[in-house]
């Protein structure tokens, strides 16, 4: 299961730039998650975002491969001490579902035990969709 997570824009490592989401999974000593599960959870969630991303990604190729990173064990409770060594109060402290601020992803990127991609482009047909007034029949 998904103890945590957080992601990030990655526009500086790759051409055309990615997101980027931070795992830490919990396994409870159960048999081995095989690396076509994680890639088809990065394909799921890239079919699961707006016609926008999806344009970005198949026809614009703006956008590249959605990427999960998993992490070890404790990097999210290593991200808290580090926001609280900074000024964050431990009970009002709450994972930040989108990080930019380097040390963090510095923090992340040096715990990641695992990495996957969206094997292929997720589904994108171009066109537009048919708007109807609220009084309009359907």
């Amino acid at each position: 299961s998904i103890v945590e997570y957080t992601s990030y824009a990655d526009t500086t490592t790759t051409i055309p730039g990615h997101y980027v989401l931070f795992w830490e999974v919990n396994q409870n000593g159960s048999t081995q998650i095989p690396p076509s599960v994680f890639e088809d959870c990065c394909l799921a969630i890239e079919e699961s975002l707006n016609s926008v991303y999806r344009q970005g990604r198949v026809s614009d190729k703006s956008i590249g491969p959605l990427e999960i990173r998993v992490v070890e064990s404790g990097t999210f409770d290593k991200l808290m001490d580090y926001a609280i060594s900074l000024g964050a109060s431990i009970n009002q402290y709450k994972t930040p579902r989108c990080v930019t601020y380097e040390p963090i992803i510095e923090l992340l990127n040096s715990r990641v035990v695992s990495t996957y991609f969206s094997p292929k482009c997720p589904k994108w047909v171009p066109g537009h969709k048919h708007w109807c007034n609220a009084d309009e029949e359907r």
